[in-house]
């Protein structure tokens, strides 16, 4: 590795030429075929750093640099030779100075600027210094900041800020030092921050297609780095008179280092002749050829000691003045092609390299006195000993705090025993009723196996055996002892009112047995409830039977009487197409049944039943009522939306959570009962309901109540203010395409009626959905394989592009690309016409799409 320069104690200046190598660039696909019978124009002996310039067959030119790569040389190796040593002499207080130049398509931004994405190994010049300065610092007394320009057209723009396309050069009249003050500055914590850093530059950077480069760069791209070091400097006492060297050191100065260091990527020289510019790209190659003949001037007047230097000519020279003549180390490297084609600009470019090497820079250390560091030193003593002592007081809440949370816990405990104790009784006492039901369930199950064995059985159409006939029998001779216990109750009770009405409290023992009377009286009714629960679930079973054994019946009657085994199997085929058809219908008609011969009421009072399986099977019921638009203003009026809202907020079972939601959603969609589903606090209970729920199936149904709250127009402010959007965006985590579906769904109508109010004047200002962060999560799904989530993702987009206030937000989310992939590709052709009537209406896009020449 050549070392290309030796360092002095700071304050001291140095003496330091320009360091140049150059890098032939490889035969491209273009010139392998062009130039096939032709040699290369140029021959290269690294081993004595010089290369020749053929002139002719016999004759060529010899010039000599400070290291000579050839095509083969890795990203590495020109690193480590060229830039290292700038580097380290920037991280030891001097300014330094990177730049590539040569003829557009030799590789210069290849050599700088290239990230490496793909392949490490090929990190340009900006990745690998970086790595090395981060790696030198510390975090805690050190800092680096950077900013990313580019010269277009003697313009100085921001590359991180394309809005500050006017950066004006400041010039320290003491000093000499030039700054641009209206530049944006990012400090860098670690690499992966300078990466994305360089992205968003690099995007913003101008670049066009010409014959000579595909991506020819047509500015100059700056890279300015700023490291501020704090270092301590300590003097040795001198030897005293007997030689004798002592040990003592006088105290520490703080001393504060701020270099600079800055990488130039130059846009190509060209002729205008080869690389066919014209219009706008004319002027843009005038310009570069401009600042590069104003940078050869610069250079030809250093290399000739003359006494006027021209660097007031060009923004490019001005930005260099620290750079060649200054107190900057700067390394120089020119990039050229093989292609004897192209031997004129080959020849230009490395005349250009002999110059610069003859430009002499005179180093200097750039540091201060830095006495703020002891104060921060004591500082950061201070609130050392005040950390400490407030972790010995938090030390002593944290005991204090832990006897108390032992004796909550115990008390906790206690607590727990005790309804643990109560659960029992409770469990004991019905006990003999879940006997009975489990019973009569285990009693179904065995009349619906003798049914699929009758059928088989039967086959001259005689319907369905004495064993069905006696099972039905049975449950309702059982109904109807239910029934006679109920009245038989009733009666008692109110023998024990009138008992207790002719009762007077003066006579002896009165008290006692007016309590004893109240105890029973207690009892009855809550043996009531339990007896029309019971009632209403033998009803309901009932039902189910009936509807079981006429359907046993119409199978064996459209069997007819035929004796053979095939004909029975027939019947039994039949039997059960016939069942899977009419299902949805009998169902909706048992539940009917049971609505009416039970009454509304009755069956909401079950909801809020201590027995687990009547509420389930209650609100399975009511549920199954709401899915019926005839049915749901009488649920409203009857208090049924207010029951189920109490079934969220009250239980935690995911079943009854589940169904409940599910009922919500169906009465959402009646326009009239979602204002009153708001007004009872309904979407902060689904949306704590979404926050808990981990079920898929519950989850969509949440979403779908939410997603048909988002289509009233009243309700969006509302909706967005109680967590609405919020939580169908929670929901995502689940991941089922049919909970994305809903969810899409409900996105897609809240744009939609978001549009429509800023289309009337009634809303201004971004969308609540950009501001609750949903872009993101549609910009992500825009491409979803399933369908439904595709196209309603697709609407939400459209509809907020529709308000041009959102469109800075949606450009810089990436959601312009899918506006126009959708116009383009979009199945459906109404919302293809809409994404494209988006476009055109929008100022903000059509200048965007004109400035990254985008047609669509």
């Amino acid at each position: 590795m050549t070392v290309l320069c030796f360092f002095c104690d700071h304050g001291s200046i140095v003496p330091g030429r320009v360091r140049v190598a150059v890098r032939l660039r490889p035969r491209n696909a273009e010139e392998m075929v062009a130039d096939a019978d032709f040699a290369d124009c140029v021959e290269l002996q690294p081993e004595f750093k010089r290369l020749k310039l053929r002139k002719n067959n016999w004759d060529s030119d010899t010039y000599e640099f400070d290291e000579v790569f050839t095509e083969f040389a890795s990203q590495k190796r020109v690193y480590e030779v060229v830039t290292k040593p700038v580097v380290e002499s920037v991280l030891d207080g001097y300014n330094g100075t990177v730049m590539a130049y040569g003829q557009t398509g030799t590789g210069k931004t290849f050599t700088v600027g290239q990230l490496g994405e793909e392949d490490t190994s090929n990190r340009g010049i900006m990745v690998r210094s970086m790595e090395d300065i981060l790696a030198d610092l510390s975090p805690e007394t050190d800092s680096v900041t950077v900013s990313y320009l580019q010269l277009y057209m003697e313009t100085i723009q921001d590359l991180l800020n394309p809005a500050n396309d006017n950066i004006p050069i400041v010039e320290d009249p003491r000093t000499g030092d030039v700054s641009l003050p209206g530049a944006t500055l990012v400090e860098i914590r670690d690499q992966q921050s300078f990466l994305e850093l360089l992205r968003v530059g690099e995007a913003h950077r101008f670049a066009a297609n010409t014959k000579l480069n595909t991506e020819s760069s047509r500015s100059h791209a700056i890279l300015m780095v700023q490291v501020k070091r704090s270092v301590l400097e300590s003097e040795d006492i001198p030897s005293n008179e007997n030689n004798e060297s002592s040990h003592l050191t006088k105290p520490s100065k703080p001393l504060v280092r701020k270099s600079k260091l800055v990488v130039v990527d130059l846009a190509g020289s060209e002729r205008i002749h080869k690389s066919g510019s014209e219009g706008q790209m004319l002027e843009e190659a005038k310009s570069i050829n401009l600042s590069l003949s104003a940078l050869g001037k610069c250079i030809n007047a250093l290399a000739e000691n003359s006494a006027h230097v021209p660097i007031r000519d060009s923004k490019l020279t001005r930005l260099l003045r620290d750079s060649f003549g200054g107190t900057a180390r700067t390394s120089l490297i020119v990039t050229i092609g093989p292609s004897p084609r192209h031997r004129g600009e080959t020849a230009s470019t490395i005349l250009f390299g002999q110059r610069a090497m003859k430009v002499e820079n005179m180093l200097k250390i750039k540091e201060e006195f830095d006495y703020k560091s002891l104060a921060r030193r004591f500082e950061v003593q201070v609130d050392k000993l005040i950390a400490e002592n407030e972790r010995q007081q938090k030390a002593f809440e944290a005991e204090v705090e832990k006897i108390n949370l032992e004796a909550q816990s115990r008390i906790a405990e206690v607590e727990r025993n005790f309804a643990e104790a109560l659960e029992k009784e409770r469990l004991k006492c019905q006990l003999e009723y879940m006997d009975s039901v489990k019973q009569l369930e285990h009693k179904l199950v065995l009349s619906q196996e003798r049914h699929d064995c009758n059928g088989f059985a039967d086959v001259h159409g005689e319907g369905p055996g004495p064993s069905s006939a006696n099972e039905i029998f049975e449950v309702k001779r059982m109904l109807e002892n239910e029934t006679n216990r109920r009245k038989a109750a009733e009666e008692e009770v109110e023998i024990l009112k009138i008992q207790l009405g002719n009762h007077s409290p003066t006579q002896a023992g009165g008290d006692m047995e007016i309590l004893n009377l109240h105890r029973k009286l207690e009892e009855e009714a809550h043996q009531k409830k339990k007896l029309e629960e019971e009632i209403i679930i033998l009803r309901s079973q009932l039902l189910q039977m009936t509807y079981e054994a006429d359907q046993m019946r119409r199978c064996l009657e459209s069997g007819g009487s035929v004796n053979e085994f095939s004909a029975v199997d027939s019947a039994m085929s039949q039997a059960r197409s016939s069942q899977l058809r009419d299902n949805g219908n009998a169902q909706k008609e048992s539940v009917a049944n049971l609505f009416e011969q039970v009454g509304l009421q009755k069956i909401l009072t079950l909801l809020e039943s201590d027995d687990a399986n009547v509420r389930i099977h209650a609100v399975k019921v009511v549920a199954n009522l709401a899915a019926e638009e005839a049915n749901q203003k009488r649920i409203v009026e009857a208090g049924g939306l207010t029951s189920l809202l109490m079934l969220l907020r009250r239980y935690e079972d995911e079943t009854v959570r589940r169904v409940a939601a599910g009922a919500i959603a169906n009465l959402a969609m009646n326009e009239a009962n979602q204002e009153l589903i708001m007004a009872e606090g309904g979407i902060t209970l689904l949306s704590m309901t979404a926050s808990d729920a981990e079920d898929s199936q519950t989850l969509r149904m949440v979403a779908g109540a939410i997603a048909n709250l988002c289509g009233n127009e009243k309700l969006l402010m509302k909706l967005r203010s109680q967590g609405g959007i919020k939580a169908l965006l929670g929901i995502v985590r689940c991941g089922h395409p049919d909970v994305l579906s809903q969810v899409a769904r409900g996105i897609a109508n809240f744009a939609k009626c978001e549009s429509r109010a800023s289309s009337q004047g009634l809303k201004s200002g971004r969308s609540f959905l950009v501001e609750d962060g949903a872009l993101p999560w549609l910009v992500q799904n825009a491409n979803n394989e399933a369908a439904p989530i595709r196209r309603h993702i697709e609407l939400a987009i459209c509809h907020l592009a529709q308000h041009e206030v959102n469109a800075k937000d949606m450009i810089s989310g990436g959601a312009l690309w899918e506006l126009v992939r959708i116009s383009r590709d979009c199945s459906r052709e109404d919302i293809r016409n809409l994404a494209r009537r988006t476009l055109n209406n929008s100022p903000t896009f059509k200048s965007e799409l004109r400035r990254l020449r985008i047609e669509y």
